[in-house]
């Protein structure tokens, strides 16, 4: 019940990471075994781009994320050959840590854009930030994530760009949690990027990609060194994680549409038990624009860590938000940024194609145990 923390290997991802062991030589090299083994990763460069809308030449592969994150969010660009300046970054209040951190921009180039109480950025507060940019600076960079990985809402990007390109801006969208979940493709969405993360769609962990809308306008290197991937990327790259990736993103292309009204079915099945189960549990987003497969709950007077913990002993794997902070179950910020009291916690609840209806009524069962401890608990004090 956590496919928002990671996916499990689809089978044909854990093949196509075998099968690339295998085969020897470096990507770099000239010769038969090297020449092999980069038709192997521009496969899947290409597989890659399919699931963004793109062309395979405006494909990086990076570490994961987090690494595209601190590429792409630097005031040091390239338009060409010519140097492009960003002179301040803006992101909504509930981006993923790895935006959060501002990545290569100093502390006073970085703004917070608050988010209305349905979770979404405040278009109004974007476009006054916009408007007051110093544009002596350099041009506004504004990062904003297309599905949130705590609450599952899913943010206005198009308005978001709309406001974005009339600044002469530059758009990054984080999509990890879109990716395999939504229809994506850069030019609809108005982002100049997306970042991507392997692991979220099923493919292996420690690999991710920063796709670019075309190859003009590019950040300076993150990691320099041998001139790998254009230059932008050096260092050798991981051919069995790349190919895993590819053959992730070629299955998460695939029947998309249909495959997600499936686990919306489901994810629907579970929130209308739990209301039946808890009427004062609150599911946060539920009435906005949100992901199918993701649940976001507070049962009042039950902490996070405590239902976390609850859940874990009957053998549910949920989470208490993000999967990202190494083990730590704290505040959420997303909540407070939405206006509600982190101190009540929340759990998050998240599924996938995979998912069955005997886990799905296994996870109610538990659930109820859980609110019905609660509310023992509660009377007794």
């Amino acid at each position: 019940m956590d496919w928002n923390a990671t996916a499990p290997l689809l089978p044909a991802a854990r093949e196509a990471c075998l099968d690339a062991l295998d085969l020897l030589g470096n990507p770099s090299s000239v010769h038969g075994e090297g020449r092999k083994i980069r038709t192997l990763i521009e496969n899947a460069r290409r597989d890659v781009a399919a699931l963004c809308g793109t062309a395979a030449a405006n494909v990086t592969f990076t570490s994961g994320a987090t690494e595209a994150a601190n590429w792409v969010l630097t005031p040091d660009f390239r338009m060409g050959k010519t140097p492009l300046t960003i002179g301040h970054l803006y992101f909504s209040a509930v981006e993923h840590p790895a935006v959060r951190e501002g990545g290569r921009f100093g502390k006073a180039d970085v703004s917070e854009i608050a988010v209305t109480p349905a979770g979404t950025i405040d278009l109004a507060a974007l476009e006054a930030a916009l408007t007051a940019h110093d544009r002596q600076s350099g041009l506004p960079m504004v990062a904003v994530m297309l599905v949130n990985n705590e609450t599952g809402i899913v943010q206005p990007i198009e308005e978001v760009s709309r406001l974005v390109k009339a600044a002469g801006g530059v758009l990054v969208v984080d999509a990890v949690q879109a990716a395999g979940r939504l229809p994506l493709s850069i030019e609809a969405l108005g982002a100049d990027f997306l970042i991507l993360s392997s692991h979220k769609i099923g493919g292996p962990k420690g690999v991710g990609a920063l796709v670019a809308r075309g190859e003009i306008l590019m950040p300076s290197a993150l990691i320099r060194g041998g001139g790998q991937e254009k230059g932008h990327r050096s260092g050798t790259e991981n051919p069995a994680a790349i190919a895993g990736f590819g053959a992730a993103a070629r299955l998460a292309a695939d029947n998309l549409e249909g495959r997600m009204a499936g686990v919306s079915v489901l994810r629907d099945r579970l929130e209308a038990a739990m209301i039946a189960a808890a009427p004062d549990v609150i599911i946060h987003g539920r009435d906005g624009a949100r992901i199918g497969n993701t649940c976001f709950f507070t049962l009042p007077g039950l902490k996070s860590e405590t239902g976390q913990i609850a859940f874990d002993l009957e053998g549910v794997a949920l989470s208490a938000g993000s999967a990202c902070s190494s083990g730590k179950v704290g505040q959420s910020y997303v909540l407070s940024a939405m206006g509600h009291d982190p101190r009540h916690g929340a759990l998050r609840i998240s599924i996938g194609p995979s998912t069955t209806k005997m886990e799905i009524d296994r996870c109610v069962e538990v659930f109820t145990r859980v609110a019905s401890r609660r509310r023992l608990s509660g009377a007794a004090a």
